[in-house]
């Protein structure tokens, strides 16, 4: 039991970082990886009129939370025109009027989304009455319910009736009821109807839905229409010319209903053309775009919302848990020595500036001269306080030299030396020097050398790209982290290291 509140502790945390991680990767579509980008579809309709001198109101449907994709963001543009937005049913309507409307007049529409594919393509609402079935006339009635009979002799569900009836209307070779039936079908809405007017006879809800093939570089297109058919629990959409069932991912529901795209007053009909460009945008944008658009504030309280500059200082404090976890790992676990706890975090800082190698060498060898400088201050028999002073001082003109010199013989990494931290030097040094006296050389190189290691290591896992946006953009991982950590830190088995002290106690040949 004494362990449970640690256990509780952890748990907790864990599942308030792994949360809200997930809702930003789920909800908000922020990436895991810093490099991804999605393609972003700008869709634009193009209404063209001609006004009467008078009075107008223009009428346009637009999509609603379309299936398969998010929403970025909508323009309406006019230069005259008042516009007006509204709900209609499973629609958006966008309403222009102007008070003297002359000559020709364009008005657009436009609208940016991104594929979804955390958005369900189910479509469960409304839920539609059962119609009545229709009083067709002979010899229309004859061969519809012919036709139905034959459908529902090779068909499962409500699902495979209307594919099956489908396949059959659109038969290359249809026989003489659907040749009947087709009659009336001159063009794609019409076929659409008629289809719909037949399924009636079965009883099956039914509706039209029109909707756009995301294709880029589009101009002049236009809607097209399909067919839904309600199963008892959701509407299914399907191609009435292939009788494929579902909405591919191509597919924009831009409409839905049999209402008129666009309708007029007070001026002469309007023609409605669509065109559509692709793009790429990184999907971190797209995220903030998307949250801005559903309210979220999230990313208001989150490190975006910081000025640039202090973004950028985030961005490598961030990295300091990192560290601080690798440190853990490579001293409880493993069992390497280092000079304290945080030295080699702060070091590993410094080689962002350095760089690696260079870092390394112009790490030993200020240690190197500074110990032995340490070791000669040891026989004026200072106090502690003015030798560490000392120490420090020596460091800064020590540093101060390198870069010098550096510059002198044109390595111009010398110069970054002044990025290390001096009092965290002057302490190794101090440490170093101490360790040597008490512990003997050997003790103290270990020390050394292994605070050198993990500095190392520390930085190439803090300067890791996918680790650094991680941290940023999920800052909330680190209470994960931090969780880990308070677990870890009830551990008291043997380290790795330790493991060759009892060699000796396993028999040759091994245990038994």
């Amino acid at each position: 039991m004494k362990n449970l509140h640690l256990y509780v502790l952890a748990l907790t945390l864990t599942i308030v970082g792994g949360s809200l991680c997930a809702y930003k990767v789920n909800r908000l579509g922020l990436p895991l990886t810093p490099t991804e980008q999605t393609e972003v579809w700008t869709v634009e309709a193009t209404l063209t009129f001609g006004g009467r001198g008078r009075s107008a109101k223009v009428e346009l449907t637009t999509p609603e939370e379309p299936p398969g994709f998010s929403v970025l963001d909508e323009d309406y543009i006019s230069s005259s025109f008042g516009l007006a937005t509204e709900k209609d049913g499973e629609n958006n309507r966008a309403l222009w009027a102007a008070r003297e409307v002359r000559g020709k007049q364009t008005l657009y529409y436009r609208i940016v989304v991104t594929e979804d594919r955390e958005e369900n393509r189910k479509r469960t609402s409304p839920k539609p009455d059962y119609p009545a079935v229709p009083d067709y006339e002979e010899p229309e009635r004859s061969a519809v319910f012919s036709l139905l009979a034959d459908v529902r002799s090779e068909s499962a569900d409500i699902s495979s009736f209307t594919r099956e009836l489908l396949q059959r209307f659109n038969d290359p070779t249809p026989d003489e009821d659907i040749s009947l039936l087709r009659e009336s079908s001159s063009d794609e809405l019409e076929r659409v109807r008629e289809i719909r007017h037949i399924l009636a006879g079965a009883r099956i809800p039914t509706r039209i839905i029109y909707v756009l093939k995301m294709e880029d570089r589009l101009r002049e297109g236009g809607l097209t229409p399909w067919i839904e058919v309600y199963n008892d629990k959701e509407w299914i959409a399907f191609n009435p010319k292939t009788g494929a069932r579902g909405i591919p991912a191509d597919i924009l529901i831009w409409q839905v209903g049999d209402e008129p795209l666009v309708s007029v007053k007070g001026a002469n009909p309007a023609n409605v053309s669509f065109s559509i460009s692709r793009s790429s945008r990184e999907i971190l944008n797209v995220a903030q775009q998307r949250a801005r658009l559903i309210d979220s504030s999230v990313l208001e309280f989150s490190l975006f919302s910081l000025p640039i500059a202090t973004q950028n200082v985030y961005r490598i404090l961030l990295t300091v848990p990192i560290g601080a976890f690798v440190v853990v790992l490579l001293r409880n676990f493993i069992g390497l020595k280092t000079f304290g706890t945080f030295m080699p975090i702060l070091i590993a800082l410094a080689f962002r500036e350095t760089k690696l190698l260079w870092g390394i060498i112009l790490f030993s060898t200020l240690v190197a001269i500074g110990v032995l400088l340490r070791f000669y201050l040891e026989r004026l028999k200072l106090l502690l306080v003015p030798r560490l002073a000392s120490v420090l001082i020596i460091v800064i003109l020590l540093m101060a030299g390198v870069s010098v010199l550096s510059l002198k013989l044109g390595f111009q990494s010398g110069l970054s030396i002044a990025l290390f931290p001096m009092v965290i030097l002057a302490m190794t040094i101090e440490r170093m020097s101490l360790t040597w006296d008490e512990s003997g050389a050997r003790e103290a190189l270990t020390a050394g050398l292994g605070s050198l290691f993990v500095a190392s290591l520390g930085y190439v896992v803090m300067n890791n790209e996918w680790i650094g946006y991680l941290v940023f953009v999920f800052p909330e991982l680190l209470l994960v982290l931090l969780a880990v950590t308070l677990l870890m830190g009830r551990y008291t088995g043997y380290r790795l290291s330790e493991l060759r002290r009892f060699r000796s106690a396993v028999p040759p040949g091994g245990a038994k």
